[in-house]
């Protein structure tokens, strides 16, 4: 038998077991060590130096799969792989420079990528920047809608034909239940006239829900082997509300609150749970099972109304393939 005819008897094993019904016992309880085994699959997880990223990239390492991490910074890039390879010496793993804010970094990081790697099998767009002061990115547009929608739109689409030919590709993107509280600005995108940390974060998280719904509306159109999952961490105490936010919303997310916060290795369950198990479809919204969703394991959540609806997502994606000048092409399995 070829590599690539054991990959497709692997894809198609785990594929057998999706459908399941969405809330049991079993999913409940469900921890990073019932990640099945990743060997030989691919993932590339952005923000992958802290938090919910290092956690994310720590476990499926563990599990056998290579992870190129997407970061900014690439020092603490390989301090992270270093922290990694200290417990796990057999974990496979590279650093690669990726600014999200900086459409130029995303189309280099992606041709770097491509360079390195034939197929890709998950993709985590998970990095984020949260309730920072008003600031534009290099192309102009609003910091927390640059690094946390465009430029992983952006990324998807540069990625997307390396992850159709992978082993049960999926793609996963990281929102947050705040999407559920949230608006697009549509006719203010760069909070010119208008500028709110918080709202535009949450406008940010509603983006990211949008694009992953859409996604998976559009894969599902073209026959695409890909999934498109979505997954939200709950309340997790991570440097996205300590090193971003300024003034009250620091106080109170990075201080205050924190006591009822779960951990980065907790947190990160919805998305390995999105990333890894077999059971899960496209379009699923994957979050935790505690009270309003704020701690827990992984269990599949509701999406908003808005965040499915399909002409805001038809009218996000255009606005998004003019921002970053990245039209996608959706290629069908040979």
């Amino acid at each position: 038998m070829t590599q690539r005819q054991e990959q497709k008897q692997e894809q198609k094993q785990r594929r057998s077991g999706r459908g399941q019904e969405p809330r049991t016992r079993r999913q409940r309880q469900w921890a990073a060590e019932q990640i099945p085994d990743q060997t030989g699959r691919v993932f590339v997880v952005t923000g992958a130096n802290s938090g919910l990223g290092l956690a994310t990239t720590r476990a499926v390492a563990r599990r056998g799969a290579h992870v190129v991490l997407a970061v900014r910074d690439e020092d603490k890039g390989r301090r992270a792989v270093a922290g990694i390879t200290a417990e796990h010496p057999g974990a496979s793993l590279e650093v690669q420079r990726l600014d999200l804010a900086d459409l130029d970094s995303v189309r280099t990081f992606a041709d770097v990528v491509r360079t390195a790697h034939p197929r890709l099998d998950v993709l985590v767009n998970n990095a984020g920047v949260m309730a920072p002061p008003r600031s534009l990115s290099a192309q102009g547009h609003e910091s927390q809608f640059a690094s946390n929608h465009l430029g992983h739109f952006a990324l998807t689409g540069l990625l997307l034909d390396l992850l159709t030919p992978g082993i049960d590709p999926v793609v996963v993107t990281v929102s947050s239940a705040n999407h559920r509280k949230a608006r697009l600005f549509f006719d203010d995108l760069t909070g010119e006239r208008h500028y709110s940390p918080m709202g535009y974060y949450n406008q940010s998280k509603l983006a990211n829900a949008v694009f992953g719904h859409a996604l998976h509306r559009r894969l599902g159109e073209a026959g695409s082997p890909v999934r498109s999952v979505l997954a939200h961490p709950g309340y997790t105490a991570t440097g996205l509300q300590t090193d971003g936010p300024v003034g009250p919303v620091k106080l109170l997310f990075g201080h205050l609150l924190t006591p009822l916060a779960q951990d980065p290795d907790r947190g990160a369950l919805p998305q390995l749970y999105a990333a890894t198990d077999p059971s899960v479809a496209g379009g699923e919204f994957i979050g935790p099972d505690g009270m309003a969703e704020l701690r827990g394991g992984p269990t599949r959540v509701e999406l908003s109304a808005g965040a499915a609806d399909a002409a805001t997502g038809n009218r996000l994606w255009e606005l998004s393939e003019r921002a970053t000048g990245v039209r996608y092409v959706f290629p069908t399995p040979a």
